[in-house]
């Protein structure tokens, strides 16, 4: 057999020779309102938040909208009531498959105060949102906290954990801190927690970056949260509340609003599920220099930090690396392969909107990054970063962008606007234009999964039916099974997002898997889900999923100790 005959053997077998595009930007409708937050929440719909001062062409009740589902399938948005302001909100799903937006902004001409608003969208089947509602009433339910540029996470009961913020408006820097926790269902009796990690963290500490990790380390109990918020990181206990200090980022690297990096878990693997956190983006500006001495052209940070969440990885600390480019504002998105996207910010300059000496119009970040580059975790130190063969776009997604993983497998990416309101005569104008980003497999033969249970036990196995494509009929490919919360985007983070490797069996008829759930509610926290099927390069269309009994928070344990 020549070498000819053999790589293109190989390549057939690997499934990495199929006729098609590679990744591709597609613009395709817009938005009508400013996508500064995004959320999935049907396998047709996503949820996006807006500013009520923002004034976008879509309207509602004789005003301009700030609450829209946008149709994965028409590309078209609409409408949604929201009574309170969403502006720099975060949220997540409950265990209940319940979408739920915490926090925003003071009240302006037409919304009432957000910053203890709960805004709760039901789950809802219509394909087209029709039906669909938001229930948004701060008389009947409200966070115990004002809280604007507040983060959330859901955690293994299946509530949302919610963490600082600021009370009243800020220019910058955190100048009147929310140095608290709570929680939605409320815990402690609705008597926000304290924080002293919160406290030591100001004044750079806007958005909090949570993830939910199990593992026993330090003697602690599993169920912890990671923590980051300006260059400091700790585990917290929530069944405890007690906070254990971990070391901080490497060389001065903060990533909290106004300095936004970004941060995600990455993919878990059985029989473990070893933690392991990625770090990217920021500034290495000082928290001390006044915002009027700082410029739009202060180049960001280029690093990327990674640590293992185990005794044995904190002792070693954090491993650097470097992307191809500096990035602020940067959102890093889990793909169903395990790889992990890194799209989106500028290469110079900060957060937040009008605020240092030196603007661009009235953008505090200059120089977008415009070109994406794939993060593998499975790579050596050094060499897990690449943009070759990704595409350059040209628009640019500045400050309030969003980004997230659709459960067709592609990438949308909507809003930027570095603006008080609608503004469309500045370099960074305000963007209602929606994109996706297509990888290479939306335009080939791909995988499919079919008779997917709606729900999932923790620790069951189940069986589906598959379709592979052609070119690995007759061979015994190797498949992976993602299990995958999708995530809130909103200030260069995707709160709650997650990938779970199940363990999967492709029975001889090629036709069936047979699949494995997460051991317990603390692997995966206990709600809704969308599982992905990749063979070779080619990974199947998501499979909606609630996974764990499906009541309301709080839930008791579930599945078995690991």
């Amino acid at each position: 057999m020549n070498h000819l005959v053999q790589a293109l053997l190989v390549a057939i077998l690997s499934g990495t020779l199929v006729a098609g595009a590679g990744w591709a930007f597609v613009q395709n409708g817009t938005s009508g309102i400013l996508a500064l937050e995004a959320i999935i929440v049907s396998p047709t719909l996503a949820l996006f938040f807006d500013f009520s001062g923002t004034g976008g062409p879509l309207q509602i009740n004789n005003h301009s909208a700030w609450g829209a589902l946008w149709n994965l399938e028409t590309n078209e948005p609409t409408a949604l009531n929201v009574v309170s302001d969403t502006f720099c909100a975060s949220g997540g799903f409950l265990s209940n498959g319940s979408m739920v937006s915490v926090g925003g902004q003071m009240a302006g001409a037409i919304a009432v105060d957000g910053r203890m608003g709960v805004r709760i969208f039901e789950p809802c089947s219509s394909p087209d949102g029709a039906g669909c509602t938001l229930f948004d009433n701060p008389d009947v339910v409200h966070l115990a906290e004002t809280r604007w540029y507040p983060s959330s996470l859901r955690i293994f009961d299946g509530s949302l954990m919610i963490a600082g913020g600021i009370h009243e408006q800020t220019v910058f820097y955190n100048t009147d801190p929310v140095n608290s926790f709570e929680f939605f269902p409320s815990k402690d009796k609705g008597v926000p927690r304290p924080s002293a990690f919160l406290e030591r963290s100001l004044v750079a500490n806007l958005f909090p970056r949570q993830v939910h990790f199990t593992h026993k380390v330090l003697a602690l109990p599993d169920g912890k949260i990671f923590m980051v918020a300006n260059n400091q990181t700790i585990i917290y206990d929530i069944e405890t509340d007690t906070e254990f200090i971990l070391p901080d980022l490497p060389n001065g690297v903060r990533v909290t609003n106004p300095f936004d990096g970004t941060i995600t878990l990455l993919p878990l693997s059985p029989p473990l599920y070893v933690p392991e956190v990625l770090v990217c983006g920021g500034t290495d500006t000082s928290d001390q220099i006044p915002a009027s001495n700082l410029s739009s052209q202060d180049p960001a940070s280029d690093q990327c930090s990674r640590i293992t969440v185990t005794p044995a990885g904190i002792q070693k600390g954090w491993e650097v690396e470097h992307m191809l480019e500096r990035r602020i504002m940067p959102e890093m998105i889990l793909l169903p392969n395990g790889q992990v996207l890194i799209i989106n910010g500028g290469q110079t300059g900060y957060a937040a909107i009008a605020a240092v000496g030196v603007l661009q119009g009235n953008s505090d970040a200059d120089n977008p990054a415009l070109t994406p580059s794939l993060y593998d975790p499975s790579a050596p130190l050094g060499k897990r970063i690449s943009n070759e063969g990704l595409p350059t776009s040209d628009i640019p997604r500045m400050y309030h962008s969003t980004a997230t993983l659709t459960p067709s497998g592609n990438i949308l990416l909507a809003g930027s606007n570095p603006n008080p309101s609608l503004n469309e005569t500045v370099k960074f104008s305000t963007e209602f234009r929606v994109q996706y980003l297509n990888p290479p497999y939306m335009s080939q033969q791909r995988p499919a999964l079919s008779g997917v249970p709606s729900k999932i036990a923790f620790d069951s196995t189940f069986t589906v039916g598959v379709t592979l494509p052609e070119h690995v009929l007759g061979v015994l490919p190797v498949v992976k099974v993602a299990l995958m919360d999708l995530g809130f985007s909103t200030h260069a983070f995707h709160s709650s997002a997650r990938l779970v490797w199940l363990e999967a069996t492709l029975v001889l008829d090629h036709k069936t898997l047979e699949i494995k759930s997460p051991p317990n509610n603390r692997v995966y926290p206990p709600g809704p889900g969308y599982i992905f099927l990749t063979v070779g390069d080619m990974t199947s269309v998501g499979a909606h999923v609630m996974v764990g009994s499906g009541a309301s928070p709080p839930v008791p344990d579930q599945g078995r100790k690991i």
